[in-house]
């Protein structure tokens, strides 16, 4: 090698000379760079210099031979020196043979006249990335305005790679973000790339959440007794923010409560009446007293009666026109008559009794305050209880029950368990309107007066056309009442004897919506625990509250919610009525463990919504599993798994989209309670026989996000397995399904079923299952016959000298809260009939009544019982009843 560069000198000495050029060293015009062989491509070298006799590579240390070279000259027009270009291949094979101290290495040497000049070394060097990451970045939660620092460390390679972040595959984002926004949640990856390849790390979710913060308290609220030592509240809400992906509830009470003393009113008394005055020219005389005894205070009701009071003073022996009229005799013939028919009252105590004159039975009812005294009581030998359900199955004729069992003195007279079906009303006549009111239901004619509450008339009322209606019942009500049910979803309203006027009609509906809990506050936590139900019509106006019966799905047993009943307006905005555990005198609520029972005085649309006080606030989720073969694959099963809110409206959904489907219900529903912790719900399908069954991939375990549960309302949320067995001779499925809350409960459905039935029987959601009968009218609709109910309600509304009133009534019956409501109603005890009556309206037995009557009579006098009966007499009277 050396003679030829030898050789190469000396010829390049005389070709300088021939082509006199002037004596310069080669300057590079192009010198090799560094490169990177990617996989099994071999990378060039270049070199060009300027003016060059000849170029040679060298690459770690040795020439490169001279036919590896590829080299072209041209002459520089502008100077007339000579340019010369040489290229080289280096091959993967080469790099990986060489094993120096450093890595491979090639530089170019050029000649001219004058000596040699050396380029720059270039390195050459195999390209990699690995696949691992040697630091994922790790997912973190940061509060608001917080720091976020994600750390990558990129996968070895040559050359080194370059790191950039990915937000939901969004690039350009840094890894440091000093203070953190709400919309910098979300799902980071760091993608390390070079000229080999790119590679992606796992996924880090960023969470920015938001603790929550108490709203500034509201006015303490009025005191809850109109007298003496009660209790007054405010509240505050934890919207001030609200908490935010997962961020803390506030601590501390959303409730505060304090004692406050209200001025009992005091109703004036009459003092002593004045002494007569002397007998005046006009044959009377005069004598007055003074409501003093005591003077009306505090709002307390004025003396009743007169305070001046005049009688002639010659016994009627004159007038003023001088003629007297006696009427002694009359009068004693009247007062006698009355005495005659207290008798047959008292012994006729059905709903079509004999007297036939309403005098005389004000007279009977208010001889004595406790009804009557007679020697003569009512035989209440009656040894059946009825039994009504929610759908009005068949019934035992109640009429006939108050007329001959009840209330029949004759000891030799027993009623036979004849059963005879009811008159039901599906559908009414759709023309029946109160006199005066257009069909369309919008309002009252100018100058109709309905009842004496015409004011529920004028208020402003709820567009009632549901947007989305799911169930409707109709029926037409007069002054008898009745009730309306919506069969089969816990639904169901009461309207009493006397709340509608006499010669007068409605047609009467009820209208189950569905409602998105984003409809309640935009921010706030509430949800709904009940379907949105609307009864009216708008013009629907009584004289006394109905009860509506309202099934939830709140777990309502410790004190982890507040529960509010809520008005849609006129704007689609949900407006308070009232919170069902604080006092009111528009309305009342009984909170029950799976329903709410509610008194009303205005048609609207209404609903159960909750506040969760704390992440242990719970709704009940009910579970089931159904089955059906697969209509498109011969061995195929599919199974699907529901979990829709606990109440008989959300089920129905579920079992009659599965008849319509021929699903089977392969295991009884179960129960469960889905905490407000922020945990979603897992579905996860086990044990299923491996050698005899197939499951598609990555579908054994489903999982729906928490808000998808919380606000379901009443939405049915479903997921499906498909299995194929293997051979049509496996016949037999059993398998387990596992519904969990992380970090909560877990139910287990066991799956045992023949797939190859061909039987599509009714699925069994209801105890009464297929039930269309919607409505009850009249005396059908109620436990209490009416007659016993005038005598409670008589006996009851009237204070007696030992407190035995409504309010005691109302304590035995264990509906001894919110007492103001009552207290303002016309006839607070048969008030609370109703609400007794919409409790009992599955069981329809009267032993809670008989005993809480009883229960009264016992602490009477040892020889007047609460009816005006003997002690004995009335044991009887309460023993029968039940």
């Amino acid at each position: 090698m050396k003679a030829i560069i030898s050789f190469y000198s000396l010829g390049a000495r005389g070709e300088a000379l021939q082509h006199g050029q002037s004596g310069t060293l080669p300057h590079f015009l192009e010198e090799p760079v560094d490169a990177y062989i990617v996989k099994s491509n071999p990378i060039k070298l270049r070199c060009q210099a300027r003016p060059a006799l000849q170029i040679f590579f060298k690459c770690n240390g040795e020439w490169v031979h001279q036919s590896q070279h590829m080299s072209q000259e041209h002459t520089d027009l502008g100077t007339g020196l000579k340019i010369r270009e040489v290229m080289i291949n280096v091959s993967r094979q080469q790099v990986e043979d060489f094993h120096g101290p450093e890595d491979y290495w090639c530089l170019c040497v050029a000649w001219s006249h004058l000596g040699t000049s050396k380029s720059r070394k270039a390195t050459v060097r195999i390209a990699y990335l690995r696949k691992n990451f040697e630091q994922d970045p790790q997912g973190t939660e940061v509060p608001l305005n917080g720091m976020i620092v994600l750390h990558c460390r990129p996968p070895e390679g040559v050359p080194v790679a370059e790191v950039e972040w990915l937000k939901n595959e969004e690039g350009d984002h840094n890894l440091i973000i000093s203070e953190a926004r709400l919309s910098d949640s979300g799902n980071y990856t760091c993608v390390a790339s070079n000229i080999v390849a790119k590679r992606r790390s796992a996924t880090a979710t960023v969470v920015v959440y938001v603790n929550g913060g108490w709203s500034s308290w509201t006015d303490w609220s009025p005191c809850n007794v109109r007298c003496g030592r009660g209790v007054q509240k405010r509240s505050r809400t934890c919207t001030n923010p609200a908490p935010l992906n997962g961020g803390a509830f506030c601590e501390g009470m959303s409730v505060q409560k304090s004692t406050c003393n209200t001025l009992c009113p005091v109703d004036g008394g009459w003092g002593e009446w004045s002494e007569w005055s002397p007998c005046s020219s006009d044959c009377e005389r005069q004598r007055s007293r003074e409501c003093t005894a005591p003077e009306p205070k505090h709002g307390g009701r004025l003396c009743d009666g007169v305070a001046l009071a005049t009688e002639n003073c010659t016994g009627g022996l004159c007038t003023q026109s001088g003629l007297a009229t006696s009427l002694s005799v009359p009068f004693g013939s009247l007062v006698y008559g009355v005495a005659l028919q207290k008798c047959n009252c008292y012994l006729k105590m059905s709903d079509d009794n004999n007297c036939q004159s309403d005098l005389f039975v004000s007279v009977c009812f208010s001889a004595n305050p406790l009804l009557i005294n007679s020697s003569m009581q009512p035989d209440l030998t009656v040894s059946r209880t009825y039994t009504s359900p929610m759908c009005f199955q068949d019934s035992i004729d109640k009429e006939l029950m108050a007329e001959r069992s009840l209330l029949d003195p004759l000891p030799d007279l027993k009623v036979k368990g004849v059963a005879e079906r009811a008159e039901y009303h599906v559908m009414s006549h759709p023309q029946t309107f109160p006199r005066g009111l257009a069909p369309d239901y919008r309002g009252v004619a100018v100058g109709t007066t309905l009842s004496r509450r015409s004011k529920n008339l004028f208020t402003p009322q709820v567009s009632l056309i549901p947007s989305r209606p799911h169930h409707k019942a109709t029926a037409v009500f007069g002054h008898a009442g009745g009730r309306l049910v919506v069969p089969n979803t816990g639904i169901s309203l009461l309207v009493p004897h006397g709340g509608i006027a006499e010669d007068t009609t409605w047609e009467t509906y009820m209208i189950i919506n569905q409602e998105d809990s984003s409809t309640l506050c935009e921010d706030g936590p509430e949800i709904f625990l009940s379907p949105a139900v609307t009864y009216g019509p708008p013009g629907l106006d009584l004289s006394c509250p109905i009860a509506m019966t309202i099934a939830h799905c709140g777990e309502v047993a410790a004190d982890n919610w507040t529960i509010r009943l809520k008005r849609q307006t006129q704007d689609n905005k949900w407006e308070e009525v009232m919170s069902v555990d604080e006092e009111s005198t528009s309305c009342y609520c009984l909170l029950e463990a799976q329903r709410c029972h509610v008194l009303l005085e205005h048609p609207g649309r209404y609903a159960l919504v909750g506040e969760p006080l704390n992440q242990e606030a719970a709704k009940r989720l009910r579970l089931a599993v159904f089955g059906s073969p697969d209509t498109s694959n011969s061995l195929g099963f599919s199974l699907r798994v529901y979990c829709v809110d606990d109440t008989p409206h959300a089920f129905q959904e579920v079992a009659v989209g599965e008849r319509s489907r021929g699903g089977r219900l392969l295991e009884e529903p179960k129960m469960m309670l889905f905490r407000g912790n922020t945990f979603s719900l897992q579905v996860s399908i086990q044990d299923v026989p491996q050698l005899l069954w197939s499951i598609k991939p990555f579908t054994t375990c489903q999982e729906f996000s928490f808000s998808q549960v919380w606000a379901s309302n009443q939405h049915p949320l479903q997921c499906a397995f498909s299995l194929e067995r293997y051979s049509h001779s496996s016949s037999q499925l059993s398998c387990k399904i596992s519904v969990r809350q992380v970090k909560g409960e877990e139910q287990i459905l066991q799956v045992y079923t023949s797939v190859v039935e061909n039987e599509k029987g009714v699925v069994p959601f209801f105890t009464q299952s297929d039930c269309t009968i919607t409505s009850q009218t009249g005396s059908r609709a109620f436990k209490i016959p009416l007659s016993i109910r005038q005598r409670i309600s008589a006996t009851f509304d009237t204070a007696n000298a030992k407190g035995k009133d409504w309010q005691l009534l109302a304590q035995k019956l264990h509906i001894d809260r919110n007492l103001c409501y009552f207290a303002c109603q016309e006839s607070p005890s048969s008030v609370i009939l109703s609400l007794w009556e919409a409790q009992h309206q599955d069981s329809g037995d009267l032993d809670s009544l008989a005993s809480a009557l009883e229960e009264i009579g016992k602490v009477q006098s040892p020889r007047t019982g609460t009816l005006g009966c003997s002690r004995d007499e009335q044991d009887s009277e309460f023993t029968k009843l039940g």
